[in-house]
């Protein structure tokens, strides 16, 4: 049978609501790389407050985002969407405005509150056929990496001009445009039906919960969301100390690090998914990831090795990122990938807070050194874990 291609419809609703959820975490991933060095002149800064500043919206965010995509599946999609991009503008706004610590974590948490992934998500659902929405999941995930990555550059350019304040009131500009596109370009689903390919079923939480490899996957996306904040709560702090590198000019080794791992990742993931060797190079990702972790311990004053551990962290990052989501996708039941997801999603929120306070913790109490060892010693545990994993199926096209 010939490829069907998607519709003229489904392209635009891909790509609308994809740019949609790309504004919103474009909002939330330039703070990253800038946050750790400017919340410290706030009004009652701690080390461990500045980290619980950074993950909070994870918390949030992990509790709020499946509850919002129940009530989409009642009140309609885009009116869920808009409340949520609204609350994360109102988060967006305190945030710019506060002078405190306290008042920036509460801005932070109504960021993560406005947790609209699962209802983008559910509505990408509704406006594509099932044989098209594998590609059109895909191409939502390669735009979310793409924000990653141009957030991690953009945050340290703009941060000499417009400043952090100025980086919170551009992500509420961008949350701005981003109702815009619901309302005006955005197709309108005929109807708003719950799909178990996408959306999670409360029935199935606990069942899942404990299937051992979907367990270890969730363990996984917990571990590398933590130990990707709690490394963002000190990585900047130690190349301004440690390397004598502002915070402003910080994009030089952030920009050829991520261009590099872009590439070595995408090579990688080429070859694993080609011959079959998918579990051998998660592995390798996580290991990448330890020793990057390793040379930051106690090699953070110098440059050339700031950078090579940069690039080690982004390519393990990178390919982690890729790989975990198609492991979930390929391991869970079909009528059951909405819930896997959902909880897998549950997992990588909970890492954000977590790795958000104990990284400002550790940082606070020993010193940037410990929470590089932490973050090392969780990638050791995982790789443990990990090393039980069976190797993903690859899905067979069966001729009709």
């Amino acid at each position: 049978m010939p490829i069907k291609k998607m519709t003229s419809t489904e392209r635009r609703a891909v790509s609308s609501l994809a740019s949609v959820m790309s504004l919103r975490l474009l909002g939330l991933f330039m703070i990253l790389p800038v946050f750790a060095l400017y919340a410290r002149d706030l009004m009652g800064a701690t080390p461990f407050l500045i980290g619980m500043a950074m993950g909070i919206y994870g918390l949030t965010q992990g509790l709020l985002q499946i509850p919002f995509g129940m009530l989409s599946d009642h009140l309609g999609r885009k009116p869920v969407i808009t409340a949520g991009l609204c609350i994360f503008i109102i988060g967006s706004v305190i945030a710019a405005c506060s002078h405190s610590i306290y008042i920036m974590i509460l801005g932070r948490a109504l960021q993560g509150a406005g947790a609209v992934g699962s209802t983008i998500i559910a509505m990408i659902a509704d406006l594509t056929r099932e044989e098209q929405r594998t590609k059109a999941m895909a191409i939502n995930g390669m735009t979310i990496g793409m924000s990653f990555s141009l957030a991690m550059i953009l945050g340290p350019l703009l941060v000499n001009v417009i400043h952090v304040s100025g980086i919170f009131w551009l992500a509420a500009i961008f949350s701005i445009i981003a109702i815009l596109l619901v309302f005006f370009v955005v197709p309108t689903p005929e109807h708003s039906t719950w799909h178990s390919d996408a959306e999670p079923e409360a029935a199935q939480f606990f069942t899942l919960l404990k299937e051992p490899q979907l367990a270890r996957l969730n363990m996984g996306v917990f571990f590398l969301h933590a130990i990707f904040t709690a490394s963002f709560v000190v990585i900047p702090i130690g190349l301004q100390k440690l390397a004598g590198l502002p915070g402003d000019k910080q994009w030089h080794l952030y920009l050829p690090a991520l261009l590099l791992a872009f590439v070595f990742s995408l090579l990688m993931i080429v070859y694993a998914e080609k011959n079959q060797q998918v579990k051998r190079f998660f592995l390798i990702g996580i290991a990448t990831l330890g020793i990057s972790e390793l040379i930051l311990t106690g090699w953070t004053s110098n440059i050339l090795l700031s950078a090579a551990a940069l690039w080690l962290f982004f390519t393990g990052f990178s390919l982690l990122e890729a790989f975990l989501p198609s492991y979930v996708s390929r391991t869970a039941p079909k009528a059951r990938k909405g819930t896997a997801m959902g909880i897998y999603s549950c997992s990588q929120f909970l890492g954000i807070f977590v790795g958000g306070s104990l990284g400002g913790w550790l940082y606070g109490t020993f010193g940037l050194a410990h929470v590089y060892l932490f973050s090392a010693l969780l990638t050791l545990l995982w790789f443990a874990i990990a090393s039980g994993m069976k190797n993903p199926q690859h899905s067979v096209s069966h001729p009709r």
